[in-house]
């Protein structure tokens, strides 16, 4: 039977095929590295907001303590976003003739929540407490950034499962003293380790 292709030819398909096979590889390379960037996760983007509301100006310049605006953060899960009456309390004393305002007094006509948009979205899987982690200690920058340096508010970290693990492995790393917990000595008496902060529980449910 006469040969179909020539050595030729067989060469140039291992080419095409080792070729094929290293676009392969890097595009694989290069979808895992945009995964984990910083764009991928919205880092550094601005979300739009019903007013233009500067943290920079309230928590840098004025010097006002989160716990102002964000009244829950050490007791519930969620931080608490300012209420309408939040914002007019100051706003109707201090610069309360500027119409960016409007959404702020239309809220409080109608007896509802400000439209803030969040900068921090978490999977419907993921449970986060926000007191949980005041109590233990974590400072608000720590997950936020610097927020009192921030004239838009942006998101500053990935909060991707890796990231949010990096500090639950190793809290003393980033500075963190976890209050003593009763049953740390059972666990070290008993030889079983179990660390409450790596447990899936306890972040997913």
């Amino acid at each position: 039977m006469p040969q179909l292709f020539s050595p030729r030819a067989d060469r140039r398909l291992r080419l095409a095929m080792g070729l094929g096979a290293a676009a392969l590889v890097v595009l694989a390379l290069a979808a895992w590295a945009l995964a984990r960037s910083d764009r991928a996760w919205g880092v550094g983007v601005a979300a739009p907001q019903p007013i233009p509301f500067s943290h920079a100006i309230h928590a840098g310049s004025l010097g006002l303590d989160c716990r102002y605006c964000h009244a829950t953060v050490e007791r519930a899960a969620s931080a608490g976003m300012p209420t309408a009456e939040t914002c007019l309390g100051c706003h109707r004393q201090v610069w309360s003739v500027s119409a960016q305002f409007a959404p702020l007094e239309s809220a409080l006509a109608l007896g509802s929540a400000v439209p803030w948009s969040s900068v921090h979205r978490l999977p419907e899987h993921v449970r986060f407490h926000h007191g949980a982690h005041v109590a233990a200690g974590v400072q608000c920058s720590t997950c936020h950034g610097p927020v009192e340096a921030m004239p838009r508010t942006v998101k500053a970290e990935t909060l991707s499962m890796g990231w949010c693990l990096d500090c639950h492995r190793a809290p003393e790393a980033a500075g963190i003293a976890l209050p003593a917990s009763p049953t740390a000595a059972r666990h070290e008496h008993y030889g079983v380790e179990v660390s409450p902060l790596t447990r899936c529980s306890t972040c997913h449910r």
